[in-house]
């Protein structure tokens, strides 16, 4: 006979999550998302779950996302509970992924992960400064940071390149991360559109997915333009090319 085998757990909390949109989003009252005032969406009312298949679906601009995911935020945290399972269902698809990221080659942690993906989004969702730009990215990287605490990521192990490496960022010579690429960009090492890229999904909140998206490449194709990008600045800086003063007129720009 053969040893019995252990299965997955089938209900974690992202799936729980998601029945629960599900029902949210049913007929014959789904729950209605106003998207008249979102540059980019329908001039029209939608249900959750089409406003999650539409998202899905298309590409649509930072600006568009910024307003959606404020308006979704405020109605999570002012129109009571229905609203922030709402808000979390149309996160859901990318919190999977990001679930499923952190717990990759750990399958005894994945339950685990995912509560804390679903914990570290919801907990941004309530209290993360609405103002700021880029609030997707600034939810999912909450959502990350709390997931990869379940698995104690080892400092040497790097973070899944789409996501900024924060707080776990070797300290970098010669000042702040900025000026050394703004040293590299000046010399020619590389170009100001690279050192911003640098700047913005390792030291800032981007995800390089996302860029990739507003700039009609790949994602493997941006990743590959930026390793070869670092492998530039890490070769210069082990030479001492880069030690001097940053030239006046650059900035690289945290996205």
């Amino acid at each position: 006979m053969a040893p019995p085998t252990h299965a997955m757990p089938t209900h974690t909390a992202l799936t729980t999550a998601e029945k629960a949109f599900e029902l949210l989003t049913c007929e014959p009252a789904p729950l209605m998302f106003d998207a008249r005032p979102v540059p980019g969406l329908p001039d029209r009312p939608l249900p959750l779950d089409e406003l999650r298949t539409l998202l899905l679906g298309e590409h649509h601009s930072s600006d568009t996302t910024d307003v959606l995911w404020r308006q979704l935020a405020h109605h999570a945290r002012e129109w009571g509970p229905a609203w922030v399972v709402g808000a979390i269902g149309v996160a859901l698809p990318a919190l999977t992924h990001l679930a499923a990221r952190v717990s990759r080659g750990r399958p005894r942690h994945a339950d685990d992960v995912d509560s804390e993906v679903l914990a570290g989004f919801l907990d941004a969702l309530r209290t993360a400064d609405l103002a700021p730009p880029r609030l997707w990215l600034r939810l999912c990287w909450a959502a990350w940071r709390a997931a990869a605490a379940v698995v104690k990521v080892d400092d040497g192990e790097e973070l899944p390149p789409d996501l900024a490496t924060g707080s776990r960022t070797p300290r970098m010579p010669y000042g702040h991360p900025d000026l050394l690429l703004g040293r590299a960009a000046a010399a020619g090492l590389i170009t100001p559109d690279t050192a911003e890229l640098i700047s913005a999904t390792r030291f800032g909140d981007a995800l390089i997915e996302h860029l990739a998206g507003e700039q009609g490449v790949t994602a493997p194709a941006l990743r590959m333009r930026r390793r070869r990008a670092e492998h530039l600045v890490a070769a210069a800086v082990g030479r001492g090319d880069l030690s001097g003063p940053i030239p006046s007129g650059y900035r690289a720009h945290r996205h």
